[in-house]
């Protein structure tokens, strides 16, 4: 079995379902966390294969930072559906959306719009990383 259809069933019960060479990392938290978390913990993805549920440019930013050779989203938007063949990478999905929204449905996800004029994965990280953390200190106070 090829690594992308171990990490789409492996992708079952989780947020996101990475694999290379049989070696499987599954993460539960939302959204963009567990690949920010991955990066930000130096983990080597390097040739894995990423199974997602919900892939915009944001998430398509980190797999190409990461390395990631081959991604499956249940969800993917038009321009992470654009961001990862520039930068050709294998893909598929069960659904193609126009945008991908926030989690209340009122407007844009805060990560794509973060993103949305940057095209440098790197710079990419680096802005998710502090809207990130903006966010954050905003439902703490």
């Amino acid at each position: 079995m090829r690594d992308i259809d171990i990490a789409k069933e492996g992708l079952k019960g989780h947020s996101i379902c990475l694999c290379k060479d049989g070696q499987v990392i599954t993460r539960d938290d939302k959204g963009i966390s567990p690949m920010v978390e991955l990066i930000g913990e130096g983990a080597d993805l390097t040739g894995y294969s990423a199974a997602d549920l919900i892939v915009g440019k944001a998430a398509a930013m980190l797999f190409v930072l990461g390395g990631i050779v081959c991604v499956h989203a249940v969800v993917l938007s038009q321009s992470g559906e654009e961001y990862l063949k520039s930068h050709n990478i294998e893909y598929t999905y069960d659904t193609l959306t126009e945008r991908i929204i926030n989690r209340m449905g009122t407007g844009a996800c805060p990560m794509e719009t973060v993103v949305e004029n940057i095209d440098d994965p790197k710079e990419g990280y680096e802005a998710i990383v502090k809207k990130r953390e903006e966010l954050r200190n905003k439902l703490t106070k």
